[in-house]
């Protein structure tokens, strides 16, 4: 599959999953009154869940984890993306929603744009790669 079709689908992913966040953030943050980092996390992991069990069937369906063990693929997309996604929406929610109080919506749809491009070469150049299970 050619890069820019992966991006593409990588970014559908992406975009569903930004909802997942959004609605895991709401609901730990304002219905639950969780505090706002903690919720964050929180989010963002669910969020990582969903995406990765996606990128599996859809995004890179084309390199499956041939000679994996179950969970080493999923390990490499936490240690990459899900780190990557939690630490940087973390520190960047403390940034724009902590330290300059913008809305917690906007700061967290802002930190997760921040972040994409990132995970997407970490996913296709690490977690998805054909030589990832060697």
């Amino acid at each position: 599959m050619k890069l820019g079709a992966r991006w593409l689908k990588f970014n559908a992913v992406g975009l569903a999953g930004v909802g997942v966040q959004l609605a895991a953030l709401a609901l730990f943050a304002k219905a639950l009154h969780w505090n706002y980092l903690i919720a964050t996390a929180l989010a963002v992991e669910t969020a990582v869940l969903h995406n990765y069990a996606w990128h599996v069937v859809w995004t890179w369906r084309d390199r499956p984890a041939a000679g994996e063990t179950p969970g080493l693929r999923l390990l490499r997309f936490h240690l990459g993306n899900g780190l990557v996604s939690i630490v940087s929406n973390v520190l960047l929610m403390r940034l724009f929603a902590g330290a300059l109080g913008w809305p917690l919506m906007i700061s967290n749809g802002v930190s997760i744009v921040l972040t994409s491009v990132l995970n997407f070469l970490i996913s296709e150049y690490w977690v998805f790669s054909r030589g990832a299970s060697r």
